[in-house]
């Protein structure tokens, strides 16, 4: 189960990955927490589907089911929607609130109620999701975290989250933090690009992070992936209004990429069962036990 905050993030963080494990026959849940009905039009020669329009929130979520749609069959994967709205990207100084309705105004146990009824029902053994920061202060990403942390402790407890005709309490085994963007990624991609006399997108933000000195997370698990990387990008272009096909995601060749970097990052945030780390798989200490049927 891969946790989400909003419809495209699932195609930009880990999915190559839920599209090598749905290929090889593991069930995959994309668990989408907003429609993201507050996103801007982030594609340039983007056109809104005929019948739509892109003009209300109404609306906006209509056409990004559509994309969503189209990407979750891109990459193989099932998926969930939870319903709640999208809070938007406050900015200014200082920030203004958040509009009544967002998510990430939503009361905890409100909003962990439907992630814990999609655990117990789908029986996860993994689960994906965000670190703590939200991988960038986005407030649903940083609420997506909250809401993660919250299901993976109370699924398995009969005692909580209690609804008439509810599932029964189910207990996942592994937690992991989505890891896009580290900056050996960064470093090692921009290198590769410059020895083969390429333009890198990298350098400044190398030198940005470097400059303002953020912390890196540790690594556990790499999981090679480069062969899905084709239904990655089917699935991010899927998401047409928010993801341009000549724009940052595609300014690395793809033989340069599984070349130097074949693989997606995690953080083992927590486990219930041993592994040993390194990993290069989600599944390492739950395939071939009793724990795994």
């Amino acid at each position: 189960m891969a946790v989400h905050a909003h419809p495209d993030d699932e195609s930009s963080k880990g999915a190559a990955t839920t599209a090598r494990y749905a290929a090889e026959g593991v069930e995959v849940l994309v668990v989408t927490c907003t429609g993201g009905e507050r996103g801007d039009v982030l594609n340039p020669s983007y056109a809104v589907p005929e019948g739509h329009s892109f003009d209300t929130l109404e609306a906006k979520r209509a056409v990004r089911r559509l994309e969503m749609a189209a990407a979750a069959q891109a990459l193989g994967v099932q998926q969930h929607w939870l319903g709640f709205v999208d809070s938007g990207l406050p900015e200014g100084d200082p920030l203004p609130p958040l509009p009544d309705d967002a998510f990430a105004l939503v009361p905890l146990e409100e909003a962990a109620a439907p992630l814990v009824e999609a655990v117990r029902r789908f029986r996860p053994h993994v689960i994906t999701t965000y670190d703590p920061s939200g991988g960038y202060p986005h407030p649903d990403h940083i609420y997506t975290h909250t809401v993660t942390a919250e299901a993976w402790e109370a699924a398995g407890d009969a005692s909580r989250y209690v609804v008439d005709g509810g599932a029964e309490p189910w207990t996942p085994l592994k937690l992991y933090y989505n890891h896009g963007f580290s900056v050996e990624r960064l470093r090692t991609v921009h290198e590769a690009m410059l020895g083969a006399g390429l333009e890198s997108p990298f350098g400044d933000w190398i030198s940005s992070r470097t400059a303002r000195e953020i912390p890196e997370r540790p690594v556990t698990t790499k999981v090679p992936v480069a062969e899905f990387f084709a239904r990655r990008d089917a699935a991010l272009t899927a998401h047409a209004s928010q993801i341009d096909p000549a724009g940052f995601f595609f300014a690395v060749p793809r033989d340069v990429e599984a070349d130097v970097w074949p693989w997606e990052e995690y953080e083992l945030a927590e486990s219930r069962v041993e592994t040993s780390i390194p990993e290069d798989d989600l599944f390492a200490g739950i395939r071939g036990t009793e724990v795994a049927r």
